[in-house]
C-alpha cells in the first residue's frame, strides 16, 4: 500500500466524533441589552476575549474584546451590546461530524465557533481547536483500552469457515436528507470491521469511504443502499441509489466542486470533497451513473494484515 493511502487514527476520529462530543457546554454569554461597561467585567472576570450574545437561549451575535476596546476609545462605554455586536455569525451544529469543524477552522482561521442545535437554533456550546485536540486524545485512550480487550483477528475467523470462497456481507439503508443520522451507517460498519479484527488502517479507510458515499446519498438522492462485502483479501464498499445521477463524473471529482444547494452547505454538508476522499482511500474505485436513473459506486480496499 502506498503512503498516500494511509489514514491515521486521528483522521478517522474526525469522521466518527461529533462536535457535541468535544465542545465546551458551559458557555459564558451576555444579553444584547447589557452595556459595554458591564461587558468589561464579564471579559475580565472570566478571562475570555469574546462571548456569544444570547436572547431567549438563541444565539443572535458575538461581541469581542476588540469591540470593547473600540468602544472604550470612542467613549461609548454605555452603548448596549446589541448595537456593537457582530450579527452574522459563523456557527457549527452540535451534530456535525468533527471533520466539518476542522475544515471550517482551516477555512476561516477563527479561534472558536459557537455551537447551536440544528433544530431550534439554541446555543449549546462553544468549540476551539484545543477542544478538538483534547477530545480526540480522550477518545484515543478509550479506544486503546477497548482494543486491548479485543485481540482476535479476521484471518482466524475466515480460517474457521470451510468453503472455497467466503464473503461476509452487510447492508445499510440510507434515507434522503436524514442529516440527524448521517454518518451512522459508516460508524456501524467501522465497528463491525474492527470486531472482525480488520487491521486498523484498513478499517479506517473503509469507514471514510463508507462515510463519504453515505453522505452523497443523503445529500443528493432520494435514498439508497450502502453495502460492504468482506473477503479475506479485500473489502468492497458499494453505494447504490436511484437519484438524479452525475452529469460529469470527471468534474465531480475535482476538489471543491459540488452541486449541493446553499441550504445544505449552510448545514455543513456538500463541501465537494466526497468522491475525491473515496478515491484517496480506495485501492480501486469505479462509478457508473445514468442521468435520471441513479449511481452505482464501487470502492475496493485491499486487506494487508501486516498494516
Amino acid at each position: 500500500m502506498t503512503e498516500d493511502k494511509k489514514y491515521t487514527k486521528i483522521q478517522e476520529l474526525t469522521y466518527e466524533l461529533r462536535v457535541e462530543d468535544v465542545m465546551i457546554k458551559k458557555v459564558i454569554t451576555v444579553s444584547p441589552k447589557e452595556t459595554i461597561y458591564s461587558l468589561r467585567e464579564v471579559l475580565r472576570k472570566n478571562r475570555i476575549s469574546g462571548t456569544p450574545v444570547v436572547e431567549k437561549g438563541k444565539l443572535i451575535g458575538l461581541i469581542s474584546i476588540e469591540d470593547f476596546i473600540k468602544c472604550l476609545a470612542e467613549g461609548e462605554m454605555y452603548a448596549i451590546v446589541a448595537e456593537k455586536m457582530i450579527n452574522k455569525v459563523k456557527v457549527l451544529f452540535a451534530d456535525e461530524p468533527l471533520v466539518h469543524a476542522v475544515e471550517k477552522f482551516d477555512k476561516y482561521g477563527f479561534g472558536r465557533f459557537p455551537v447551536i442545535n440544528r433544530g431550534d437554533g439554541k446555543l449549546v456550546g462553544i468549540i476551539t481547536k484545543g477542544d478538538i485536540i483534547k477530545g480526540i486524545l480522550n477518545k484515543l485512550v478509550i479506544d486503546y483500552h477497548e482494543e486491548e480487550i479485543r485481540r482476535y483477528r479476521a484471518s482466524h475467523i475466515f480460517e474457521d469457515i470451510v468453503s472455497d470462497r467466503t464473503t461476509l456481507s452487510f447492508q445499510y439503508d440510507i434515507k434522503s436528507n436524514d442529516f440527524d443520522n448521517a454518518g451512522e451507517s459508516a460508524t456501524k460498519l467501522k465497528k463491525t470491521l474492527r470486531r472482525l479484527g480488520i487491521p486498523p488502517d484498513i478499517a479506517r479507510r473503509a469507514a471514510i469511504t463508507a462515510y463519504e458515499a453515505e453522505m452523497n446519498i443523503v445529500v443528493f438522492t432520494d435514498g439508497g443502499k450502502l453495502r460492504a462485502s468482506v473477503r479475506p483479501d479485500q473489502i468492497l464498499v458499494e453505494a447504490v441509489d436511484s437519484g438524479p445521477g452525475i452529469y460529469d463524473i470527471n468534474q465531480a471529482m475535482q476538489p471543491g466542486f459540488s452541486t449541493a444547494p446553499e441550504w445544505v452547505r449552510e448545514l455543513g454538508f456538500g463541501a465537494g470533497m466526497g468522491l475525491l476522499n473515496i478515491k484517496n482511500c480506495a485501492d480501486k474505485m469505479d462509478i457508473k451513473s445514468k442521468i435520471g436513473k441513479g449511481t452505482h459506486l464501487k470502492a475496493i480496499i485491499e486487506i494487508n494484515y501486516e498494516t
